[in-house]
């Protein structure tokens, strides 16, 4: 009997471990919806609802911007919801851009039943995208995608393609996402335990695990893009991000923000972050207003 504990205690431990992958799996897709209620005084954006192609609507705030400035989608980041990207807008809107920033499904007050890691919030930048065409038409349109909005953004696969694209702390492959996560929770090894919570993805989310592999997607995307991440990155290390940057297409640019973990890059370093993306933007949405004045020297 008691050379027997030995394995029963194994046993337990065993379905104990399982159980909690379960519980993980089911609170990770879980909705994250909140109230949000309207933009502050001091950002009074209107508020909008965008419907998309499965019944829904995304709720959000669009800033008007100046025109012939152009527009900026933000995407927030996962469980997160649209406030997450209100310093971005605010200092795009000071530089005269106008600003949709959208609760993504099943986040804020967007409805959804499940999180689904970018395939049905994918469905969401495109409802966003041609909502932005609709009541701005003419305007040039980037994206700025934060983590899951940078997963929703490429794995959209948008036609037409918007004008730049800013892709911050992307996973390459849901796989690579949910080993690293598992790693840092329960140290070397842990990365072993992905196929026991990569199985329920389809029975969760109703979504593959094919499904969810931006790096796979991102040479479609068609637009010039930035691609960011920090250099102390462990949801996503900078040698994954360096395969992502090597399986876009040019014209590319790569930031390594030396220093930064999963953080919000803005809020890391938000003097370096501005100049960089605001010239990223004026090259590719304002050409012509870089361009140098006929008979006068650059």
């Amino acid at each position: 009997m008691t050379r027997g504990r030995p394995l029963v205690a194994l046993s337990l431990a065993a379905v104990t471990l399982a159980l909690v992958l379960l519980a993980a799996g089911e609170i990770l897709s879980h909705p994250a919806n909140r109230p949000v209620g309207p933009s502050p005084p001091d950002f009074p954006a209107h508020s909008v609802s965008i419907p998309t192609a499965e019944g829904g609507a995304l709720v959000g705030w669009l800033w008007p911007g100046l025109p012939g400035h152009g527009a900026v989608l933000l995407l927030h980041g996962n469980r997160s919801d649209r406030r997450q990207m209100l310093a971005r807008a605010r200092f795009l809107g000071r530089n005269g851009y106008a600003t949709l920033a959208v609760d993504q499904q099943a986040h804020g007050e967007s409805p959804g039943t499940r999180i689904t890691f970018g395939a049905r919030e994918a469905e969401g930048v495109r409802a966003s995208l041609a909502f932005l065409r609709r009541e701005l038409p003419g305007e040039p349109i980037a994206v700025i995608g934060v983590s899951l909005g940078a997963a929703a953004t490429v794995l959209a696969h948008p036609k037409p393609p918007p004008a730049a694209v800013v892709l911050e702390s992307l996973y390459p492959t849901i796989e690579q996402a949910v080993a690293n996560r598992l790693a840092m929770r329960f140290g070397a090894g842990g990365d072993l335990l992905a196929p026991l919570l990569l199985w329920q993805l389809p029975l969760v989310t109703g979504v593959a695990q094919r499904d969810l592999h931006p790096i796979a997607a991102i040479a479609d995307l068609a637009a010039p893009v930035l691609i960011a991440s920090g250099s102390e990155d462990r949801h996503t290390p900078w040698a994954e991000t360096e395969r992502i940057f090597a399986a876009a297409s040019a014209p590319k640019e790569l930031w390594r923000v030396t220093g930064a973990a999963h953080v919000d890059l803005h809020g890391f370093a938000p003097a370096e972050y501005e100049a960089r993306i605001l010239e990223f933007l004026a090259r590719n949405l304002r050409p012509a207003a870089r361009a140098p004045q006929a008979g006068t020297a650059e």
